[in-house]
């Protein structure tokens, strides 16, 4: 099994959840964090220059059989993507075991 962390922009969301839904990733948890990304430079709006150092993003958690991991890497990817500098990153990392609290139930099929 696979966690999938994606950081995306709060824009891009809803986009990300509903091309989740449509490869059959049903359950995912998330919230809202904020962190400092790699642009240093403020952007000026309308004439008042503001600071880019804080960014709002949304944080996802995704668990996953070993065999859904690339799909959903990719789909995350295409529907997190502007092209633009903020984008956010995602971090595939090992799960050694799940358990379903209800059943007692370990392994893989937890997950479906």
């Amino acid at each position: 099994m696979k966690k999938i962390e994606a950081i995306i922009r709060k824009s891009k969301f809803r986009a990300v959840k509903d091309a989740l839904l449509e490869v059959g990733v049903n359950f995912f948890s998330y919230w809202d964090v904020t962190g400092l990304g790699n642009e240093k430079e403020g952007h000026v709006y309308r004439g008042v220059s503001y600071s880019t150092s804080d960014i709002q993003r949304r944080h996802l958690a995704i668990v996953v059989n070993d065999d859904f991991e690339e799909i959903t890497v990719k789909t995350i990817i295409k529907a997190a993507s502007t092209g633009d500098v903020g984008d956010g990153k995602i971090f595939v990392s090992d799960v050694k075991e799940a358990y379903r609290i209800r059943t007692g139930e370990k392994g893989g099929q937890t997950l479906k």
